[in-house]
């Protein structure tokens, strides 16, 4: 099981950090992923790290702004969001794959969402 947690209502400008805990299930050798859903959008792709935390890749929406980072120790994932904006709001999700990857059915296991709103 995948939890999110860390969002809330942020300022244009703010700064959030994510967290994702694994409990019944390590994550050291999955490849994990952030994914977001805005209100009557589709899921996208925000950001994704390697099983090894030795590879990692940005949406272009976030790019510059967001970093995604791993702690094996904790079995936990996290997402550094930075200089919000409006367009940002969102359900953040947490997600594990085996294969490497920007698409959903790559991931196999999902948390429940975490939600970040950006007041303009």
């Amino acid at each position: 099981q995948l939890v999110e947690s860390g969002g809330g209502l942020v300022q244009t400008g703010g700064s959030l950090r994510l967290s994702c805990i694994a409990s019944g299930r390590t994550l050291h050798s999955y490849n994990m992923g952030w994914f977001r859903q805005a209100p009557g959008k589709e899921r996208e792709f925000v950001a994704n790290i390697a099983w090894n935390g030795r590879s990692t890749y940005y949406g272009d929406l976030v790019k510059g702004r967001f970093t995604i980072s791993r702690d094996k120790a904790k079995n936990a994932l996290y997402l550094q969001m930075n200089n919000l904006k409006p367009d940002d709001t969102a359900v953040y999700y947490c997600a594990a794959a085996s294969t490497l990857g920007t698409l959903e059915h790559l991931y196999s296991y999902w948390g429940q969402g975490t939600q970040v709103t950006v007041s303009s």
